[in-house]
C-alpha cells in the first residue's frame, strides 16, 4: 500500500541508511490512518524533516515497539502549491534561504518555480537580494537533490529493493547509471549483491551490454558456489568449465573460456597459482594463515623455568593430577606462542583449558580481575563458549562477536588495523572454523600474542570451505599435543570406547551388547520409526524430556529424514492440547513448548546458528503472532516473518551438532542415509552423548560407516604454505 505524508522526526539511524522515524500521514486507502503520526522503518538515501514523500510498504507489528509502517520504496513528492513551495526553498535543505527569499523566489516564478529552476538556470537572475552565492546554493541543491531521487526511483524501477538501491548509490552516487549501462555486473563489488540477482535483473532489462563481463561475473559466481559446496579453496580449470555451462544453460567454447580466466587473472580477481584456481580471498586467506602461524611458532619468547611448580600448585589447589599429556601441553603452552591441543571426548581438552589460564595467569601475577582483560576464550558457536566459561570460570565468547561481526556488511569491526588487546587467546572447537573466519580471528589479535588451538582431529570439518585444524596438525611444524587417555569413563561405559574404535576403524563385537551408557536396537527402516516413537515415550516416563535428549540423523529429507521425523515425534514430545497455542505456516505447525534450532547467527540477540531454544509462547501483539523462544535463558522475540531463522530441533543434523554436548543422544541409522555415512560423520555424531547413546537402526550401516573413509578429502594449500614459509625462514 502506499501513504503520503510529511516526515517528521528520525528515532534512530544507522550509518547504513536504516532509519526509524515518525510519519504524518495525509493521504491513504485505508481512511483511520488519514491525519494519524505512524512510526516508520527502512533504508534511505536521505529524508528532509517536513518533506512530503510517498511511501510504499506494509503495516507490520514488532513485538516490542508495535505497529509500524515497513517501507519497501519511497518517493519525493515535490511541493506543488505556493505554500509548499516556499516552506522546502526555506528548508533546512537550502542553507541561507530564508522565508522572505523563498517568497520572493515563488511570487517571481509561482508554484512551478522548482521545474522552472531546474530547467533554466538563468531563471533567478533578478530576484532581490538574492546573491550569487545563494542562487548557486539553490541551483546546486535542487540538481544533488533531483539526481539522487532520480537515480533512486530508476534503481527501484528496474528491480532492486529499497536496500539495494540505497547501496548501489552510496557506493557510486552519480556514477551509478553509468556503472549499470557500461557493466552492471561491477554492483557485484558490493558484498550485499549477488550474480543472481544482478543478473535477472540485467537480462530482464536488456542490460546485458557486454556477453563477456556477464560470464566473467558468473565465472566468479560458481567458484564462490563450488568452494561452499565442496569446502574446497581452490578450484580445477574443468570444474569451473562445467558449473559455468550447466549454471548458464549454454555452451562455451573453450577458447573464450580461456580467454574470460586470463581476464579474470589479469583484474586480479582470481588467482592462477600452482596449477590450480583460487578466489583472491581465499588465496590472500590462506597465505596470511600460513604467514602468522610461520611467525608465532618461530618467535622467540622467554622461557618460564619453573612451570612444571606452577603445574604441582595448581594440582594441590584443585585438587586434581594431571597425565604426562597434559602437563606437557601446559608447558608448551606456556613457552610458546602457538601451540595445538587436540583429543577426543573425554580426553581432558577443557580440563587443560582450566589449566592453561590458571598457569598463565600465576605466572604473570595478575589478580582475577585484571586477568579478564588479558584473556580471550573463543569458540565457533555460542554453546562451546559458554561451556569454556563454565570450566574457567572467566567469560568467553564466540569468535563472530569478539571480532564485532556486522551482519548488515558481513564485515568485522576488529582487523590488523584494529585488533584486540588480549595477551592469551585460546579457541576450542577449532575443527568448526573455516578459512575465512580463522584469516579473520588472526587479523583480529596482536601480533605477540599467545595463541592455543584446541579441538578433535578426527571430527567433521567446518561448513565453510577449508580444514584448518587438519592443515595445521598435518603440516606438523606446530607444537601439538595429542590427549588420547580417557578420563570422562566410568565402569561398564563404553561411549568414549566407541568413539575411539570407530576412529580406529576397530569396531569390536561387544557393540551389538547393552551396556549402562550404549545400547544398539537394531530394525529395518521401515520400522525406525515407530521404534524411535516407542523410545522416546519410555524416556519421556523415565523423565527425560526432548531438553534432555536429543535426536540426530544426516540427511534432510526421506521418510527418515530430519525434516519427517521431527514432525512425527513433534506429537511425542509436545502433543497438541488446548492449552498451547500454536502457529501453522505452510505445512509446519509450530507450538509453544515446541524445541526449535537457530539456523542463523544474530550476534545483537546472542543467538548463533546450531544454538537451540523452546517456544515459551506465541502472543499476538496488535494483531501479529510474535513467537518469545527462550535460548537457555536468553529470551529472543522473533516475529512470524522471521521464521526462516528457525526450525524444529525435536531431531537436528549431525553437523549442526558440532560443538554441543547432549546428556543423551539417539541417533537412527539406516541404508538410506548411505551418501551421507562416513567415519567422521558417524564419530562426531557418537561423540555429542555424554551419558546415554542409543543407536537404531541397521547394523551393516553403522559398520560400513565406521570403515568408510571416503569422505570428500577437501582441496586445500594451507598445509603446503606453512611447510613452504616456515622452512624458508
Amino acid at each position: 500500500m502506499e501513504i503520503v505524508g510529511i516526515f517528521k522526526k528520525t528515532i534512530y539511524q544507522t550509518d547504513k541508511g536504516y532509519i526509524v522515524g515518525l510519519f504524518r500521514i495525509k493521504e491513504c486507502s485505508e481512511k483511520e490512518y488519514i491525519n494519524t503520526t505512524v512510526t516508520f522503518t527502512g533504508f534511505f538515501h536521505e529524508l528532509v524533516i517536513d518533506d512530503q514523500y510517498t511511501f510504499t510498504g506494509e503495516f507490520t507489528t514488532h513485538s516490542k515497539y508495535g505497529k509500524q509502517f515497513s517501507v519497501t520504496s519511497y518517493a519525493k513528492v515535490k511541493p506543488t502549491d505556493k505554500v509548499g513551495v516556499i516552506e522546502f526553498l526555506s528548508s533546512d535543505l537550502f542553507p541561507g534561504i530564508g522565508p522572505s527569499m523563498a517568497k520572493s523566489i515563488v511570487d517571481r516564478l509561482g508554484s512551478d518555480a522548482l521545474n522552472i529552476i531546474l530547467n533554466n538556470n538563468e531563471a533567478l537572475d533578478g530576484i532581490p537580494k538574492l546573491t550569487l552565492k545563494k542562487k548557486n546554493t539553490i541551483i546546486d541543491t535542487l540538481n544533488k537533490y533531483e539526481e539522487s531521487n532520480e537515480i533512486y526511483v530508476y534503481l527501484t524501477e528496474i528491480g532492486f529493493n529499497i536496500k539495494e538501491a540505497m547501496i548501489i548509490y552510496n557506493r557510486f552516487k552519480k556514477r551509478t547509471k553509468d556503472i549499470i549501462n557500461n557493466n552492471i555486473y561491477d554492483l557485484i563489488e558490493l558484498d550485499e549483491l549477488n550474480f543472481p540477482k544482478i543478473d535477472l535483473i540485467a537480462t530482464s532489462k536488456d542490460l546485458v551490454h557486454d556477453k563477456a563481463k556477464r560470464i566473467e561475473a558468473c565465472i566468479i559466481f560458481v567458484m564462490e558456489s563450488l568452494t561452499f559446496e565442496s569446502g574446497d579453496t581452490y578450484l580445477e580449470y574443468e570444474n569451473i568449465y562445467s558449473a559455468l555451462e550447466n549454471y548458464l544453460h549454454e555452451e562455451i567454447l573453450i577458447d573464450d573460456f580461456d580467454n574470460y580466466l586470463y581476464d579474470l587473472e589479469t583484474s586480479h580477481k582470481i588467482i592462477y597459482y600452482n596449477k590450480h584456481y583460487y578466489l583472491k580471498d581465499m588465496f590472500d586467506n590462506e597465505n596470511y594463515i600460513a604467514d602468522t602461524v610461520a611467525y608465532l611458532s618461530s618467535r622467540l619468547t622467554e622461557k618460564v623455568e619453573d612451570v612444571d611448580l606452577i603445574i604441582k600448585a595448581i594440582e594441590k589447589d584443585l585438587n586434581i593430577e594431571y597425565n604426562d599429556d597434559q602437563k606437557a601441553a601446559i608447558r608448551l603452552a606456556i613457552n610458546n606462542d602457538i601451540v595445538i591441543i587436540t583429543g577426543g571426548p573425554g580426553t581432558g581438552k577443557t580440563t587443560i583449558i582450566k589449566a592453561i589460564t590458571e598457569a598463565y595467569r600465576r605466572i604473570k601475577g595478575y589478580s582475577i580481575g585484571e586477568f579478564d582483560k588479558k584473556l580471550a576464550l573463543l569458540a565457533p558457536t555460542g554453546r562451546a563458549s559458554k561451556r569454556m566459561s563454565e570450566a574457567t570460570a572467566y567469560p568467553a565468547s564466540t569468535i563472530h562477536r569478539y571480532l564485532k561481526w556486522d551482519k548488515d556488511s558481513n564485515r568485522f569491526g576488529v582487523d590488523e588495523f584494529n585488533p584486540n588487546p588480549e595477551e592469551l587467546v585460546i579457541v576450542d572447537e577449532v575443527s568448526m572454523i573455516d578459512t575465512n573466519l580463522f584469516a579473520s580471528l588472526l587479523r583480529g589479535i596482536k601480533r605477540n600474542v599467545k595463541l592455543v588451538l584446541v579441538g578433535d582431529y578426527n571430527q567433521l570439518p567446518s561448513v565453510g570451505p577449508g580444514e584448518i585444524l587438519r592443515d595445521l596438525i598435518d603440516s606438523e611444524m606446530i607444537n601439538t599435543v595429542y590427549l588420547n587417555l580417557l578420563y570422562r569413563q566410568e565402569e561398564n561405559s563404553y561411549i568414549n570406547t566407541l568413539a575411539m574404535e570407530i576412529r580406529d576403524n576397530e569396531i569390536s563385537e561387544t557393540i551389538k551388547e547393552k551396556k549402562d551408557d550404549f545400547v544398539f536396537l537394531e530394525c529395518d527402516s521401515n520400522s525406525i520409526i515407530h521404534n524411535l516413537k516407542v523410545i522416546c515415550k519410555r524416556l519421556i516416563i523415565k523423565g527425560y524430556d526432548y531438553k534432555r535428549v536429543q535426536i540426530m540423523a544426516p540427511i534432510y529429507k526421506g521418510i527418515n529424514g530430519i525434516d519427517n521425523l521431527n514432525n512425527e515425534l513433534q506429537e511425542i514430545f509436545n502433543p497438541k492440547s488446548p492449552k498451547k497455542d500454536e502457529y501453522v505456516s505452510g505445512d509446519i505447525i509450530y507450538r509453544v513448548g515446541d524445541k526449535v534450532l537457530q539456523l542463523v547467527n544474530i550476534p545483537e540477540l546472542n543467538v548463533y546458528n546450531g544454538d537451540i531454544g523452546v517456544i515459551l509462547a506465541i502472543e499476538l501483539v496488535k494483531g501479529k503472532e510474535v513467537f518469545k523462544i527462550d535460548f537457555d535463558g536468553n529470551i529472543v522475540m522473533y516475529p512470524v516473518k522471521e521464521l526462516n531463522k528457525i526450525k524444529h530441533g525435536f531431531v537436528i543434523s549431525i553437523h549442526k551438532s558440532q560443538g554441543s554436548e547432549f546428556e543423551m543422544v539417539v541417533m537412527p541409522i539406516c541404508p538410506s542415509y548411505k551418501r551421507m555415512l562416513y567415519r567422521k560423520l558417524l564419530y562426531t555424531g557418537v561423540t555429542r552423548a555424554k551419558r546415554k547413546l542409543i543407536v537404531i537402526g541397521d547394523l551393516n550401516s553403522f559398520l560400513t560407516c565406521a570403515k568408510n573413509e571416503s569422505n570428500i578429502v577437501r582441496n586445500t594449500s594451507l598445509k603446503d604454505r606453512i611447510i613452504s614459509v616456515i622452512n624458508k625462514k
